[in-house]
């Protein structure tokens, strides 16, 4: 009995130290160039140019832009005025309001709550807002639930004109319409159909569940952590020096847009911020990538907010997508928890949302893998601002040969490389190795992996020089072989179990 203990608990701390190690080992992805702000400052005059063109173009009143890169705001520009009729110029710390770009903060807050254990996505919305219960367009339909609502999966019909104009509405008349019916145009959970109401919903279960207001949640556990002093609901408690005025083009004029206060529809796209502000947050969000094993320092998880990035809802396919320069890349997009995200036939991943209101647009965007983000404020209705982001984003990619960043090999691919390649082209005492996994052999007879490597071999001749792993994660990867007479291609994925060992296995000549 006491050598079974012994044994168990000898076990323990070797299966422990092996977590601990593969921890230690770990390393994040990083950006080889340390030059990327020197690439891209050439750019910034290029960059202003744009927006101010396309701003004179589109007849924006006034507009505010940046870039961030790594967490950083590197450059500012503005143009134009707060307020047509007063002539006061827009500045960084001008307060727009942001329109749809809320959503991302109601979603967030939803996030908060759910890892602080007082709520779960798969709840049912029913639970907190006990009038919408038994509501469904068939009756075979599931139950709405607050991951529907955070995914545009409700069954909303889209509501961008409607949904833009109800901002002031109060709980109760919220509560009201609710109770009166809602009519659906999808059956929940099939399809992706935009939904201001929805969000609307997700604000009323914030202030359901912590016990205050959406705004004040999201303003005490988002903005101030991230030090966003220069951001607020309801607009007539913004300093009028600073408050840009909402206007719309018609009739080859501008007309006045009135603001409306803040309410319950607030959470789907009433914030009102400065892009000084918003930077903060934008970096919060880049801060987030890579994974690793750093202190957090946020108000929310990294974790958390990777998670939001991630594509939950299919949206579309767009096969004749066209860049701004006219190259054509098609485009898949998706939406994650209040962020939009996007994949080029590239293999370029953005992430961001657009806002749109009755005197107002705004967009920003982010990639990830780059470390690059812009954003875009203007106080016209419905500013085209996405497109101009998706121009200049593009431009600073391609124009400063920025490159994304690159995983390091882990110390287990490595490890497995020297033992496999000590190995070849031979194979010989493969069998009594330790490197591979139960059903390799079975997989790949040795007679035959024998065979293959000698026919390559042959061809390549010997190897002059062994490039190093090019992972595709912790656990596979590929690396190339410099031989006489040309190249060859060695690739290979470990197993989870602890030792990693080789579970499947390609060799190949370049041509």
């Amino acid at each position: 009995m006491k050598k079974t203990i012994i044994y168990i608990l000898s076990l323990q701390i070797l299966c422990q130290l092996g977590i601990a190690q593969s921890r230690e080992t770990y390393q994040p992805a990083y950006f080889a160039d340390q030059a990327r702000l020197q690439k891209i400052e050439p750019l910034f005059p290029i960059i202003e140019q744009l927006y101010r063109s396309h701003a004179a173009k589109n007849h924006f009143p006034g507009y505010s832009f940046g870039i961030v890169l790594d967490g950083k705001l590197v450059f500012t520009g503005n143009g134009g005025y707060l307020d047509i009729n007063k002539k006061n110029p827009v500045t960084s710390q001008s307060m727009f309001r942001i329109a749809s770009m809320s959503k991302s903060f109601t979603a967030m807050a939803i996030i908060k709550l759910r890892d602080d254990g007082k709520i779960r996505l798969d709840d049912r919305v029913e639970k907190y807002i006990p009038e919408i219960k038994g509501q469904k367009l068939t009756k075979d339909a599931p139950v709405l639930t607050i991951r529907d609502l955070l995914t545009h999966s409700g069954g909303f019909p889209q509501d961008d004109p409607w949904g833009d104009r109800q901002l002031a509405d109060t709980e109760e008349e919220l509560l009201a319409l609710i109770k009166k019916g809602l009519n659906f145009s999808n059956v929940t959970g099939l399809q992706y159909e935009y939904s201001n109401l929805g969000f609307t919903m997700l604000g009323y279960i914030i202030h359901k569940v912590s016990g205050k207001p959406y705004s004040q949640y999201i303003a005490e556990n988002i903005w101030k952590p991230l030090g966003m002093t220069e951001a607020e609901w309801e607009y007539s408690k913004v300093p009028a020096a600073s408050l840009a005025r909402g206007h719309r083009w018609i009739d080859n004029n501008w007309r006045d847009e009135p603001l409306l206060h803040d309410g319950i529809y607030g959470s789907m796209g009433g914030m009102i911020t400065s892009l000084s502000s918003f930077s903060k947050y934008m970096a919060l969000h880049m801060n987030a990538w890579p994974p690793s094993d750093k202190t957090e320092t946020g108000p929310v998880k990294r974790s958390s907010i990777r998670e939001m990035h991630q594509p939950h809802r299919f949206s579309s396919l767009n096969s004749q997508y066209r860049y701004p320069d006219g190259r054509l890349c098609p485009m898949v997009t998706a939406y994650g928890y209040g962020l939009r995200w996007s994949k080029d036939c590239e293999g370029r991943t953005t992430v961001g949302h657009s806002g749109g209101l009755p005197g107002f647009g705004s967009n920003w965007v982010i990639a990830p893998d780059y470390g690059i983000g812009v954003v875009f404020f203007a106080n016209v209705t419905y500013a085209s601002t996405a497109g101009m982001n998706a121009q200049v984003l593009d431009t600073l990619i391609r124009g400063g040969g920025l490159k994304p960043r690159i995983l390091p090999p882990s110390d287990l691919l490595k490890n497995a490389q020297s033992r496999l390649l000590a190995l070849l082209p031979d194979w010989n005492n493969a069998g009594s190795s330790t490197l591979f996994a139960d059903n390799f052999f079975d997989d790949y007879p040795i007679a035959g992996l024998k065979d293959e490597a000698k026919k390559i071999f042959d061809a390549a001749g010997k190897i002059i020089r062994i490039g190093d792993m090019i992972p595709e994660n912790q656990l596979r990867g590929t690396c190339i072989l410099e031989c006489e007479k040309g190249r060859i291609q060695i690739f290979f994925t470990l197993t989870p179990e602890n030792p990693a060992k080789i579970q499947e296995y390609r060799i190949r000549k370049l041509e």
